[in-house]
């Protein structure tokens, strides 16, 4: 398309496979978006788009739903979005109704035929590491590769004082539990990988007393902090999960990948080496793969 939407809060400029949002840093502009800055959305990230009456008086609402698996951070804020901060959300003033109807069907357009299905790898980056924040009972960082907890004497439980400091490899992680610091018992709980390398089913109590876990409270784990990193933390984990998809079949009527969609893959590849989630000789094996499906 080449085109630029400006909306309230960001701008959509749209790519020939992609669009990348941009996040204004004004004093109104959510702290969510203000931490994400910008992200470059594929279109085959999504499912479908929207146009509505905005909440606001005189505007109106862009919405792209992304794709169930797409998008880690979608993923791991599991619909505890305030539709204010969704960043899939551009808001305009109503008088701009035409324009982005007009963009709403070129979005459509775009769309591939996985649109309705469930993607089975994230299509969209998280925002990358290092990241951290503070939660009631300890800090939290995550390097790429280790999550840490670093407990408050003056917020951690017995419990968490007698475990100790905590240090997760992504490689022992199954996946992430976000709950919003915006309603009663916000924590963030990492599930650990059981033998089967499924998550562990084990009870693991209150939050306050696994120390796997941090809970938040009011000034704590805010949803610009907290987020971003559980993302980071699950995109990482399904990197390191062993691809069991198997060979793909390029037998008669299967659809050749796109040059955009290969090019995006092997930019996210980039990405998460250069983050060390990835070795330069896996980085060059998947990047042969990937060009080998043009």
């Amino acid at each position: 398309m080449g085109d630029v939407l400006a909306g309230i809060h960001s701008t959509w400029e749209f790519d020939t496979d992609s669009v990348l949002i941009r996040f204004e840093r004004g004093i109104r502009t959510p702290k969510l978006f203000q931490a994400l800055g910008e992200r470059r959305i594929p279109y085959e990230a999504l499912s479908s788009v929207e146009l509505a009456p905005g909440s606001r008086k005189g505007t109106v609402v862009l919405h792209a739903l992304p794709r169930p698996g797409a998008d880690p951070l979608v993923e791991a804020a599991a619909g505890q979005l305030r539709p204010a901060a969704d960043p899939y959300r551009l808001v305009l003033p109503a008088e701009r109704e035409s324009l982005a109807s007009y963009y709403a069907g070129e979005l459509r357009a775009a769309l591939g035929p996985e649109a309705g299905e469930e993607a089975d790898r994230h299509l969209v980056a998280a925002p990358s590491a290092p990241l951290q924040f503070k939660a009631y009972d300890g800090k939290v960082s995550f390097d790429g590769k280790i999550v840490g907890f670093r407990w408050f004497w003056t917020g951690a439980s017995s419990a968490k004082w007698k475990a100790g400091d905590q240090s997760f490899p992504v490689s022992e992680l199954a996946g992430v539990e976000w709950s919003s610091p915006e309603t009663t018992g916000g924590h963030l709980r990492l599930l650990r990988r059981g033998a089967d390398g499924e998550p562990e089913r084990v009870d693991r109590g209150e939050v306050d007393q696994d120390p796997a876990s941090v809970v938040f409270g009011p000034g704590y784990g805010l949803v610009h902090e907290s987020l971003p990193l559980a993302a980071a933390v699950l995109e990482a984990v399904r990197a390191s999960e062993p691809d069991d998809r198997g060979p793909v079949d390029r037998g008669a009527g299967k659809r050749r990948a796109a040059p955009g969609d290969i090019a995006d893959r092997i930019r996210h590849l980039g990405e998460l080496r250069d983050s060390g989630l990835v070795t330069d000789e896996e980085f060059t094996a998947k990047k042969r793969e990937l060009l080998a499906e043009l």
